[in-house]
């Protein structure tokens, strides 16, 4: 699927965060955000996010395959649906 001609014209959802880059051996904080549509740059590999869902704080480390992605794609928002166990009698 080709995407539409008015996002190729808009380009990236760019959002302008907080991005500190630490001395090896440091420890590292994560970066929270509640800005799900934000563009993965190329920037962030490496970075670690704590994204929101809506209820919760998700962690995510930024790899290379994830830039151009959205920082929401890597949180979910939905229950993952599990069967009810049912005791045998």
């Amino acid at each position: 699927m080709e995407p539409s001609l008015t996002n190729s014209l808009a380009g990236p959802h760019i959002v302008p965060l907080p991005i500190v880059r630490y001395a090896q051996g440091e420890k590292v904080v994560p970066i929270r955000t509640q800005q799900r549509s934000a563009t993965i740059l190329p920037n962030f590999v490496g970075l670690k996010f704590q994204v929101h869902n809506g209820k919760v704080y998700h962690d995510v480390t930024i790899t290379e395959d994830m830039v151009g992605h959205k920082l929401g794609e890597f949180s979910t928002t939905r229950k993952r649906f599990t069967y009810k166990q049912s005791k045998n009698k």
